[in-house]
């Protein structure tokens, strides 16, 4: 074998441009697997968080600095970066969309967690996927065979839920729990036909208007303002603006640049279930048997609404557009606590 031979072997063996297809497949795996573990932990933990920040804060104050200082550092750095800013009809769109996203929407899950266990709230608010495609009936869009099974099923695990344990105990907290999904599918569902600013400028927008909103009703409730905040609640509220509104957003965004919606949109599947165990493991927060065997069947009803949009080319579960309106994108977007 001659040494032209030999060499071509050797190039066939080494092509720096297929090691470098293989190391860049190799990272994008890393981090879209990175990325839907945040999606999941990270948004699954923000109703706990949500409930140890309450120990410090009232409700709707709480929430309100939250999106206001999430959406007014991300809002200063875009536009430090040369992304233009919302004109006077996006303001008002991104006010709407921010109202029923953050006030309707978080603010009826921060108001619920007062009242029951935040992976109760957490389950809750996985029937925004359902009310999303009800809504979406408003714009012409009624839901298809396969996702009226779905709502069925769906609905028929949330009179469930609401048969015994908490939500029945509370009446307050399973309004505010009605409220929280209804106003953010609402909201999602509406997002898709307003002019809003594009990309995170969006999100921006939504929730300093959200965050002035909660301000404004927190102060026309009286709500107390602390004198000394402990470090526990202080942290858990420093943990939903940094890790809820921006690290967990920005691996949503990031997995709906790299993988199919279905998959970037599983954590509102998912979301429910992490929630619940770290209520119970690191909340002491008690489920009853009821609520327990309820979380499968509303879950199943999400995927069946889910699987129908996916059949028929549209985007997966509206699960939490806080967790991307809120923090994102105009249709995708995660569920009021997410944001969160």
């Amino acid at each position: 074998m001659g040494p032209a031979k030999v060499c071509g072997l050797g190039a066939d063996r080494y092509n720096p441009e297929v090691s470098r297809d293989s190391i860049s497949r190799a990272s994008d795996r890393f981090g879209v697997a990175a990325a839907l573990l945040a999606v999941y932990v990270i948004w699954g933990s923000t109703y706990l968080a949500i409930r140890i920040a309450l120990e410090g804060f009232p409700p709707f104050l709480m929430a309100g600095i939250r999106f206001a200082v999430a959406g007014g550092v991300l809002f200063t750095f875009l536009w430090l970066r040369g992304v233009p800013a919302p004109t006077s009809r996006q303001w008002g769109s991104a006010a709407l969309i921010g109202g029923l996203l953050l006030l309707g929407g978080n603010g009826g899950v921060v108001v619920a967690e007062q009242f029951v266990a935040s992976g109760l709230a957490a389950l809750g608010v996985a029937t925004v996927a359902l009310w999303s495609a009800l809504f979406a009936g408003l714009w012409g869009q009624w839901p298809k065979r396969l996702e009226w099974l779905g709502l069925a099923v769906g609905f028929g695990g949330v009179a469930l839920l609401n048969v015994g344990g908490s939500l029945r105990a509370s009446p307050a907290g399973a309004l505010a729990l009605l409220v929280a999904p209804v106003s953010w599918a609402l909201g999602s569902m509406w997002s898709r036909r307003l002019d809003l600013p594009s990309g995170l400028m969006a999100s921006a927008a939504e929730m300093i208007a959200g965050g002035a909103m909660l301000l404004t009703v927190s102060r026309v409730m009286g709500e107390s303002r602390p004198n000394v905040v402990g470090p526990r609640p202080l942290l858990a509220l420093v943990y939903l603006i940094v890790f809820g509104s921006w690290i967990g957003f920005s691996a949503y965004l990031f997995l709906l640049r790299r993988v199919r919606p279905a998959i970037a949109t599983s954590y509102a599947y998912v979301n429910p279930v992490v929630a619940m165990g770290l209520g119970v493991l690191l909340g002491g927060e008690r489920i009853s048997g009821g609520e327990w065997a309820a979380t499968p069947v509303i879950l199943v009803g999400v995927a069946l609404v889910g699987l129908a949009h996916a059949s028929s080319g549209g985007s997966a579960p509206e699960g939490d557009r806080l967790q991307e309106s809120a923090a994102g994108a105009k249709s995708d977007s995660p569920g009021p606590s997410g944001s969160r």
